[in-house]
């Protein structure tokens, strides 16, 4: 089945959470949205769950930690699609001992893995779909979800694997916001916030709904001129 939307956007992490959340909003919005998941089972049922509803949804098999399963992501896409405005890379991990270390305590190798999902995942995706963005006709538009727990701002020692990865990505923002100046193509930041997520725990105090917002302003509203930068609820605020 090839998309005939005018507008397509990929989001990954895609088959729970915030990035089922953003996908649907995105799909509300009138966007064919491509769900990508490293979990078949559980992204194809996301992807039931949002065309049950009316929506263009199409499931895309991608770890983000893997350069083959990318780049078979891409080519799956490209027989899809011609195009892609708008990218969201959602895909992250938090592990559960990372959450009550110092520092001092931290085990590199939980470190390594933080980094290779929350880092360098996004990196080469967005280096490997990067030529489809580049086609966007109303220009592309690259959204990193990330956290205020890598903002140097209010950085403290909790979380640090967590922490340091997304700091990471705050710069590779920068980088690639500057690498691609004068393609129409925006890149930025987002804190969600502390969201009702599987990450974030039923206590946070953040709807999923809420927790998109922003993402999906980015998306969809917010000038092209606005790139390089870290927002939350709309609003650019310290790295």
């Amino acid at each position: 089945m090839n998309t005939n939307h005018e507008r397509v956007a990929l989001v990954t992490g895609a088959n729970r959470g915030l990035g089922k959340e953003i996908s649907l909003e995105l799909c509300k919005k009138g966007y064919a949205v491509f769900m990508a998941s490293r979990d078949i089972e559980k992204g194809r049922a996301a992807v039931h769950d949002l065309c049950g509803q009316g929506h263009e949804a199409i499931f895309l098999h991608m770890d983000v930690t893997d350069p083959v399963s990318i780049k078979n992501a891409t080519g799956a896409f490209s027989q899809k699609a011609s195009h892609l405005d708008v990218l969201v890379n959602n895909a992250a991990i938090l592990e559960e001992t990372d959450r009550h270390v110092s520092i001092c305590k931290l085990n590199i190798e939980s470190l390594e893995r933080a980094l290779k999902t929350n880092l360098i995942g996004p990196i080469m995706v967005i280096q490997d779909f990067l030529p489809f963005l580049e086609k966007s006709k109303t220009g592309g538009r690259i959204i990193n979800m990330t956290s205020d727990l890598g903002s140097l701002t209010h950085m403290q020692d909790s979380y640090p694997a967590y922490s340091l990865s997304k700091t990471a990505l705050h710069a590779m923002t920068r980088q690639f916001s500057s690498a691609v100046a004068g393609k129409n193509i925006a890149v930025n930041c987002v804190n969600p916030g502390w969201v009702q997520t599987d990450m974030g725990g039923f206590g946070a105090n953040r709807s999923l709904e809420k927790g998109a917002e922003t993402a999906v302003w980015l998306a969809t509203e917010a000038a092209q001129r606005e790139t390089g930068k870290f927002w939350k609820d709309k609003r650019e605020v310290p790295w």
